[in-house]
């Protein structure tokens, strides 16, 4: 019998795509998101994603890589945020915008399935309610925690800082920090402060215990394009 072989077809964006990448390159960060926006548009604004592989053993309890950080030019997406707390402190989430708030009654939809959201804030009094909720936001990575300043009684300024634009950084159990920063439609100058922001703050974190190079490579991408390496040397990072 004859072998048949397969062709692989690719898209016409695909291979406008692959033209802009050059095999084993590592870009300055202004160069890297310069040549992202060159690609070829989708028909929708993309958004722009960083991932960094950090030197730390998430296995460990002391090498965790957890904290918070306002991007300079916001997200550009419209973030959706439940509060979970009692009363006075609901409505007062509600007047700083949440998008809803509540305490037993929202709690049972979230346990129904219900996750139309991006961001959890409670109070402190909510925590043992909120614990039920760990099949639900956990996988997400929506479990509220005081390091990233979603467990307050301050639920006004909780909520504000996320609409403005304050984001939350997590190691993962590989080792990597993956967030969005923007959108491909910001200026190459925003998306690259927005960018030196998440870094700077990453580097920051830094755990005491973590020995050896702590950044260790960089990749952005958008959402439905390439993805391209940075030269991490070429960068200050404070």
């Amino acid at each position: 019998m004859r072998e048949r072989k397969e062709m692989v077809k690719h898209s016409k964006r695909y291979k406008e795509i692959q033209k802009l990448l050059e095999p084993n390159k590592s870009y300055t960060l202004a160069e890297a998101v310069e040549t992202l926006k060159k690609g070829p548009s989708a028909k929708f604004d993309e958004s722009v994603e960083v991932a960094l592989k950090v030197g730390v053993d998430p296995k460990k309890s002391d090498q965790q890589v957890r904290s918070t950080v306002f991007l300079p030019h916001g997200t550009g997406k419209t973030i959706r945020v439940v509060v979970l707390a009692k009363g006075d402190k609901a409505k007062e989430a509600l007047d700083a915008g949440a998008d809803e708030a509540g305490d037993k009654e929202l709690i049972e939809k979230i346990k129904g399935g219900w996750t139309d959201f991006d961001a959890v804030i409670a109070t402190p009094d909510m925590m043992r309610e909120v614990g039920k909720l760990g099949k639900v936001l956990g996988p997400r990575g929506l479990m509220p925690a005081p390091k990233a300043g979603t467990v307050t009684t301050d639920v006004k300024k909780a909520v504000e800082d996320l609409k403005k634009g304050k984001i939350e950084f997590k190691v993962d159990k590989s080792g990597v920090i993956n967030n969005f920063v923007g959108k491909l439609s910001f200026s190459r100058e925003n998306l690259v402060e927005n960018i030196e922001s998440l870094l700077s703050a990453i580097s920051k974190s830094k755990p005491a215990t973590s020995k050896g190079q702590f950044m260790q490579s960089l990749f952005i991408s958008s959402t439905m394009g390439a993805g391209f390496k940075v030269d991490l040397n070429s960068m200050a990072l404070g």
